[in-house]
């Protein structure tokens, strides 16, 4: 889309002067993942200069953070695409794979871009649970699994899919949840240990290896 290619054109004061990607950001993350974060849309000088999800802004040092503090991640940064960042039993990826005009994605983006989660849910098999950090990411998930009638989004709520993964809802770690504290660090951690043990008992291939759980 237009704005990805012009918002790399007016780089953020933070940026160190690399190219931008200005492209589609596909997810990254274990292809073993049993918990898959799925967020709201590339970040104009996150991922969309990076060319990686969650890479390169406060809301990418906020779940990387904690990611690692719960056993998901090697690291506790996620700066650039070569950084040395790995994950473990888990896959990260926007639900909208452009970065949108004030990060606030349309419902034609993200009808667009379904199909780019439905391609990773379906190479992805291991997946038992889908974090959704916010209500976007919680009613595209829901539209994925066309559930009906669709339950309301809540922090830390969540919604078994019949034959498919559990979907649990967190608050977004967007600059503006973060530092109002609607959503602290304790609460993040809580989720994705929650995530854990959501993946250890949810139904799963008896082939599949179990996962270490949180420290």
């Amino acid at each position: 889309m237009a704005w990805r290619e012009d918002v790399a054109t007016r780089p953020g004061p933070a940026v160190d002067g690399s190219a931008y990607w200005a492209r589609p950001v596909a997810g990254f993350g274990d292809p073993e993942a049993t918990v898959y974060v799925l967020g709201l849309a590339t970040a104009a000088h996150g991922g969309n200069r990076t060319g990686r999800a969650f890479t390169g802004n406060s809301s990418a040092d906020w779940l990387v953070a904690s990611l690692h503090r719960t056993g998901f991640a090697n690291q506790p940064t996620s700066r650039h695409r070569d950084d040395g960042l790995r994950l473990t039993g888990a896959w990260l990826a926007s639900a909208v794979r452009c970065a949108p005009p004030g990060n606030a994605p349309m419902p034609a983006e993200r009808d667009a871009c379904l199909g780019h989660f439905r391609d990773e849910m379906g190479a992805l098999p291991q997946v038992r649970v889908v974090v959704c950090l916010g209500a976007f990411a919680w009613d595209v998930a829901l539209r994925w699994a066309a559930v009906r009638p669709k339950p309301r989004f809540s922090h830390r709520g969540d919604h078994a899919v019949a034959g498919g993964p559990v979907l649990l809802g967190c608050y977004h770690p967007s600059r503006q949840n973060t530092s109002t504290r609607r959503l602290t660090a304790a609460m993040l951690d809580d989720v994705l240990c929650r995530a854990h043990e959501l993946a250890r008992t949810a139904p799963r291939p008896e082939a599949e290896a179990g996962r270490r759980c949180c420290r």
